[in-house]
C-alpha cells in the first residue's frame, strides 16, 4: 500500500498527526497539572489518522463540521494552533473569542463549521452544508464527522433519508471508538456494525480502518468522488480507537489498560513514521526537525494562550442572535 502513496503524503500526514497529538497532550497538562484549562475537555489522542486520511482525500473548501471531540479536525483543517489553544484558555484571541471552549471551536476561512455540544445535532447541520453546496451549484461536499454513541439518535435516520432523496454531497462518517462516552456498541444497540445503518436508506456505505491514514484516504477518495459526481452522500464507519477517556475527568473503569495498550500496538504515528523509515523518505535528521517544528508550534500556542487578555466585561453580551419583536414573549 506504500507505494500508492508519496513522499510528500507520507511527510504531511505525519506532521499533521505529530502536531495534533503534541497539542492534545500539551493541553492536557495545562488542564491537570496548572489547571489553566477548565471546563470539558474531549482529547482526540490515538484518532488521529481520520484527520490525515480525510484531509488528503478532501479539498479545502469542503466543509467540515464535527462533534465536541473537535481539537484534532480544527487543526486539520488549516485553524492555527494559538488561536486554538487560546479558545481552549477562554482567552479574547481565541477561535470563538473565548465564548465557545473546547467544545465549540469554529472557523470560518477555514471551513470549520464547529464542533457541536449536542449529541447529533451536527449530523443535520452537516446536511445542510451539504444542501448549500449544491443549491450553489458547486461541487463542494460536505464532511459530518459523528461518534458510535450519536449514530443512536433520531436525526441520523431523518437526515440519511433526506440526503439519500436529493442526493446531496455529502459524507457522514461514524469516528467509532468504541466506548459512546462509557457504554460499549455492543450494549446499546442489536446492530454493532454502524455503517449497515445505511443499507436502510440505500446508502452507500463501508468500514474503514480508523488507524490506518491509507485506508482512511482510500474510502474517503471513493466516497469524494461520488459526492462529486453527483452520486449523493456515503456513510463511513471508521473504525477507530481513543487512548484517553472519553473526557478528561473519565476514570475508564469500562475498560482495561491492556485494551487500550493493545491499540497502541498500533498507533496510527508509529505506522506512518515506519513506513517512511522503510521507504527513506525522510533521514533521521529530517524527521527530528519536524519533531522540532510541531513542539514549537505547540510551545509557541502555549505561550500565545497564555499571554493573551481574557474577554472584556462587555463581551457577555456581543455575538448573541436577538429578535426584538419574537412573537411569543408575554409581559
Amino acid at each position: 500500500m506504500a507505494s500508492k502513496f508519496s513522499k510528500e503524503t507520507y511527510l504531511y500526514w505525519y506532521e499533521l498527526m505529530l502536531l495534533i497529538r503534541q497539542f492534545e497532550l500539551a493541553a492536557e497538562e495545562k488542564y491537570k497539572m496548572e489547571g489553566k484549562i477548565r471546563g470539558f475537555f474531549h482529547a482526540y489522542v490515538g484518532q488521529e489518522a481520520i484527520a490525515a486520511g480525510v484531509m488528503t482525500a478532501t479539498r479545502q473548501e469542503d466543509p467540515f463540521v464535527t462533534a465536541y471531540r473537535d481539537h484534532g479536525l480544527a487543526l486539520a483543517k488549516g485553524m492555527s494552533p494559538e488561536s486554538c489553544m487560546a479558545e481552549l484558555y477562554g482567552k479574547a484571541t481565541g477561535c470563538a473569542k473565548g465564548k465557545g471552549g473546547s467544545m465549540h471551536f469554529f472557523g470560518k476561512k477555514e471551513y470549520f463549521f464547529g464542533g457541536h455540544g449536542i449529541v447529533g445535532a451536527q449530523i443535520g447541520t452537516g446536511a445542510g452544508l451539504a444542501f448549500a453546496e449544491k443549491y450553489k451549484g458547486t461541487d463542494n461536499l460536505s464532511v459530518t464527522f459523528f461518534g458510535d454513541g450519536a449514530a443512536r439518535q433520531g436525526i441520523l435516520h431523518e437526515t440519511f433519508n433526506m440526503a439519500m432523496t436529493w442526493k446531496l454531497p455529502a459524507i457522514f462518517i461514524c469516528e467509532n471508538n468504541n466506548y459512546a462516552m462509557g457504554t460499549s456498541v455492543t450494549r446499546t444497540s442489536n446492530v454493532h456494525d454502524i455503517f449497515k445503518l445505511a443499507d436502510a436508506y440505500e446508502m452507500p456505505a463501508d468500514s474503514v480502518d480508523g488507524m490506518s491514514a491509507e485506508a482512511v484516504h482510500e474510502a474517503m477518495s471513493r466516497a469524494v468522488k461520488r459526492a462529486r459526481e453527483g452520486g449523493g452522500p456515503t456513510l463511513l464507519e471508521i473504525k477507530t480507537y481513543r487512548y484517553k477517556g472519553h473526557s478528561i475527568s473519565d476514570p475508564q473503569k469500562y475498560r482495561t489498560k491492556e485494551e487500550v495498550e493493545e491499540y497502541k500496538q498500533r498507533d496510527p504515528i508509529a505506522l506512518v513514521l515506519a513506513t517512511i523509515t522503510k521507504n527513506k523518505f525522510a533521514t533521521k535528521d529530517e524527521i527530528a526537525a519536524i519533531d522540532k517544528r510541531v513542539n514549537d508550534k505547540v510551545a509557541a500556542a502555549v505561550k500565545f494562550a497564555e499571554e493573551s487578555p481574557f474577554p472584556a466585561d462587555d463581551e457577555v453580551l456581543k455575538d448573541i442572535v436577538m429578535t426584538p419583536d419574537y412573537p411569543f414573549i408575554v409581559d
